[in-house]
């Protein structure tokens, strides 16, 4: 007898991800404007939404969200310090970080640069009235000098149970650096940590294996609710966003990986697809950070040393994606109040954008508490976030797809001006198509072996 081929786990998500949709449009139409579908039964009434949406979905979904997030902060706790270890020169630390750091910068500036010259071409404010009830409260986000200082924890495991990734970072680099400079001691925590790494990778891809059906029943239960009622006028600014990202994820990212390292930008966006593909369906840097990580390292041939350096810190700091919506919105929201903005306030629109992207980060809601900053900047009514509210969840999957993108393509660049890239890992196809695969069998065999 024959084992069925099984499918890849990408085509997996993808049908999780089209039947969970068609599902959810079904739901929609049983239940519009979130009502319910109740269903007689002989001794009780079945209400569709408590049961399926509510219930089911949103279990399955919540619980596949947090298994995800629960390996992040382990995941980069130990792969950082695995990373710090095998750098023999920790004084290329520094070097490295200011390398991605600069990147990262670089591509945010040019991201809302972009995206402001597209929507002052395109003027999707321009007869959009704004509703007079419209509100948006934002969160006061923290100054330049605290920043600093709350990147350095003073609980270690406060900053763990917290998940401050900025803090978990700088933790897990000063105790690998430790760890690198203390001889024979050292070598024997590195070796436990090395063993630590390969343990919490295979249970990423024991999760990934069930990542198709939380994939279905977050998006079943998304758009059981959402309707294209709700786009109403400001559909033109959902299409202008989303033609940004694109092309910012195709055209800008293509562009700086073939002038910084000469590599096949096609290669890249190829096997960059399950990420995206995974980022867009949870819509969380952090929780793509494992399937990222992997990419990364097992498909695009970075080594460790620097993709556990920088893919936490893209996922901490790149805000690509949420600088097109910004640069989007502040031109969307100036329209519509019918304020002409100068050249110099766009310039402070670029600038404010560009260092709120790792001001805030950490910060929950960031999206939004960096828009309420850089329309406060230049004098804009913040209540004017209210607005655009509505259709940001869809363009949030899409952002952190970019966002996820431009980790990969920094962490390539990064490696490759520091020796750390295997350039035949890059074009070899089949590179890291095993690490989806997980044989339960073999758990039974060895079982019965010992």
């Amino acid at each position: 007898m024959t084992d069925k081929k099984k499918a890849s786990l990408t085509t997996r998500i993808v049908t999780g991800m089209g039947a969970g949709i068609l599902t959810g449009v079904l739901l929609q139409m049983l239940m519009p404007d979130k009502s319910d579908f109740v269903i007689p039964l002989y001794f009780f009434e079945l209400s569709l939404r408590s049961f399926l949406v509510e219930g089911i979905f949103e279990v399955i979904g919540q619980v596949f969200i947090s298994s995800l997030k629960m390996l992040v902060v382990p995941l980069v706790f130990v792969s950082l310090i695995c990373g710090t270890c095998s750098l023999k020169d920790t004084t290329k630390l520094g070097r490295i970080g200011g390398k991605a750091i600069g990147l990262y910068l670089i591509t945010t500036a040019i991201a809302i640069s972009f995206a402001m010259f597209l929507a002052l071409l395109i003027s999707p404010g321009e007869g959009v009235n704004m509703a007079s009830d419209t509100t948006f409260t934002s969160r006061e986000a923290p100054s330049l000098a605290q920043v600093f200082i709350q990147m350095f924890p003073s609980n270690p495991f406060e900053a763990f149970a917290k998940g401050n990734m900025l803090q978990v970072i700088i933790f897990a680099l000063l105790f690998g650096i430790a760890i690198a400079l203390s001889g024979k001691a050292g070598e024997r925590i590195a070796s436990l940590f090395e063993d630590m790494s390969t343990v919490i990778m295979r249970l990423v891809t024991i999760l990934m294996n069930l990542a198709p059906y939380g994939v279905f029943c977050l998006l079943a239960s998304l758009f059981t609710d959402m309707s294209l009622k709700i786009f109403g006028n400001l559909i033109i600014y959902f299409l202008v966003v989303f033609f940004a990202l694109i092309l910012h994820a195709t055209v800008t990212y293509s562009t700086i990986l073939k002038v910084t390292t000469g590599l096949n930008p096609i290669t890249f966006l190829k096997k960059m697809r399950d990420t995206v593909i995974f980022a867009f369906s949870t819509a969380s840097s952090n929780a793509t950070i494992p399937v990222t990580l992997e990419t990364v390292t097992k498909k695009m041939g970075v080594k460790n040393s620097i993709a556990s350096f920088t893919v936490p810190l893209g996922a901490t700091i790149n805000m690509d994606g949420t600088a097109i919506m910004q640069g989007v919105a502040t031109v969307f929201i100036a329209q519509v109040f019918n304020v002409d903005l100068t050249f110099s306030q766009y310039l402070m629109v670029i600038l404010t954008a560009t260092l709120a992207s790792i001001g805030t980060a950490g910060v929950p809601g960031v999206g939004l508490i960096m828009l309420a900053m850089v329309l406060d900047q230049v004098g804009l009514p913040v209540e004017g976030i209210g607005l655009i509210i509505g259709v940001d969840r869809l363009l949030d999957m899409t952002r952190t797809a970019v966002n996820v993108t431009g980790d990969s393509m920094v962490s390539i660049v990064v490696a490759k001006s520091e020796n750390q890239f295997d350039e035949e890992i890059f074009y070899d196809t089949s590179a890291g198509s095993k690490i989806e695969n997980i044989d339960f069998h073999d758990l039974d065999k060895n079982q019965s072996d010992s």
